[in-house]
């Protein structure tokens, strides 16, 4: 049987690198993504879709060019195609991200944080 649940703290224990998403289940064209974060990310954007952002365990902030959101365990945040933004966590955050398959994490920036596309977990 194809039906099973998705245990989110088993797949987040399967991993320790920070920045760097896993996908855990597709939908239509969209997938989730488990990532755990830690210290600084870079400023980016993503010209051709939203990203969300759902904080399953600890705190997160993400920075804009006009200010900051805080989030904690439970919240979360859509942010808009095109926007930049930078998030960041003091401590180990673990985070839900929804967004198009085949979406880059570091988006226009590049560099050494851009995660391996397509990996499941």
């Amino acid at each position: 049987m194809e039906h099973q649940p998705i245990n989110l703290e088993d797949k987040l224990n399967k991993f320790t690198e920070y920045w760097s998403p896993k996908i855990i289940a597709k939908m239509n064209n969209y997938h989730f993504k488990l990532s755990k974060f830690k210290g600084e990310f870079v400023w980016h954007n993503h010209t051709t879709t939203d990203e969300t952002f759902l904080v399953l365990d600890g705190a997160m902030t993400i920075e804009f060019r006009d200010g900051k959101v805080e989030l904690h365990e439970g919240e979360m945040i859509i942010v808009p195609k095109g926007v930049e933004h930078k998030p960041s966590a003091l401590n180990e955050c673990k985070v839900l991200l929804i967004e198009p398959a085949g979406t880059i994490n570091t988006g226009n920036a590049g560099g050494e944080l851009t995660a391996k596309d397509n990996v499941w977990i």
